[in-house]
């Protein structure tokens, strides 16, 4: 079997959870089928994967608008699908690569799985960001969506948002958890990236986009109850909008004892981060899913998280975290001063979340999964 797999994300272009999950499944896919990528900008891909990146067309890459971002998406589909494509199955993950999806499997007769990590419907505020063109990307999703094969959700309760969103046949519908490398993210001494950075324990860690999705503004108000000598690490980038980042400047600025790091740092000083804090804070407003979370657990950190979409299936509440409303500074701050005045409990929670990681979540029996979930869209399409 061959696997075309069409991603927006793709190292070293990652900014966000679905870049890391299709780096990590597709290189757990290349140990069982041919794998090719298609992705947004120039990719650097491993050993044995095949990848070619394509530029949004001139003629619209340079527009001014705020749909200007859906149209280049678009164009960068119809690039994907002008190469001829000979796999078995065509894979798009997120709407940015959905036209490519549906454009290759009218064109070259291949069956069309779509794992979907977010859901247009549910982000209303991209509205903001795109303007007119946030109805071209749920225009492109729903197409894709209610024309694939398989639909690989990432959690249950994103299944269940598919089913009441989308005209999609729900015994089209598989749920796949995303997965982590347990050998990649796990507890580490080292230090030397805390050091350099002068960032002294304990501390709160936040890891993610600048969005509102993300929650970060709740937590930055459930930050300025923090105890005192406990600093507020942000490490954050790959803002939504200009006036995203600039709202969250001011917000750091007012707020005391915060620390911004302002990139995508590399998985060695990650893990760092994550095994020496004192717990990581993860309080989106939407997350489907939530591959941060399972990197914390896997360096055997304690979580406080919304009980939002698909966390309450990752994080444990009280076994491996604490789990709180979304959007409720308050009940964020109470959850984060509890664990920070029980370190042994919160040590006892870390070491739960890294069994539960490394009972559940390894990438090679997620990459067994989704080839079984192949199989079924080569047989649901050659049926007719």
């Amino acid at each position: 079997m061959k696997a075309l797999v069409l991603t927006r994300e793709y190292p070293p272009h990652v900014y966000g959870g679905a870049g890391v999950v299709v780096d990590e499944l597709t290189r757990a896919l290349g140990r069982r089928m041919a794998v090719e990528v298609r992705c947004f900008e120039v990719p650097t891909p491993p050993p044995g994967i095949e990848a070619r990146g394509y530029e949004p067309w001139a003629r619209v890459d340079g527009a001014g608008a705020r749909h200007a971002g859906a149209l280049r998406a678009l164009s960068v589909g119809l690039a994907m699908a002008a190469d001829p494509a000979d796999a078995d199955v065509v894979h798009a993950h997120t709407w940015y690569a959905a036209l490519g999806g549906f454009l290759v499997r009218t064109l070259y007769r291949v069956p069309l799985v779509v794992t979907v990590h977010s859901l247009e419907p549910l982000r209303p505020w991209k509205a903001e960001q795109l303007g007119a063109g946030y109805t071209v990307s749920a225009w492109v999703e729903r197409l894709a969506l209610e024309s694939a094969d398989r639909v690989i959700a990432v959690s249950a309760a994103m299944a269940a948002d598919v089913r009441r969103h989308f005209a999609v046949d729900p015994a089209r519908v598989r749920v796949v958890h995303n997965g982590i490398d347990p050998a990649r993210f796990r507890r580490t001494a080292a230090r030397e990236a805390l050091e350099r950075r002068g960032i002294r324990p304990p501390y709160v860690l936040f890891v993610g986009r600048i969005s509102e999705q993300k929650g970060i503004f709740h937590l930055l108000e459930a930050a300025a109850g923090l105890p005192a000598g406990v600093e507020l690490v942000l490490c954050a980038s790959g803002p939504d909008t200009p006036e995203v980042a600039a709202r969250l400047d001011r917000a750091v600025a007012a707020t005391p004892r915060v620390r911004f790091i302002r990139e995508m740092v590399p998985v060695p000083e990650l893990v760092q981060l994550y095994s020496h804090a004192a717990l990581f804070a993860c309080p989106s407003v939407y997350e489907p899913f939530g591959v941060i979370n399972l990197e914390a657990m896997a360096c055997e950190t304690p979580v406080v998280a919304s009980a939002v979409g698909g966390i309450p299936e990752v994080v444990e509440d009280g076994v491996t975290g604490l789990l709180v409303p979304p959007g409720k500074p308050a009940a964020l701050a109470e959850a984060i001063g509890a664990l920070l005045a029980d370190p042994v409990r919160a040590r006892g929670l870390g070491a739960a979340g890294r069994r539960r990681i490394e009972a559940r979540f390894g990438w090679d029996a997620i990459a067994s999964r989704t080839e079984d979930v192949y199989r079924e869209a080569r047989v649901q399409f050659d049926a007719g």
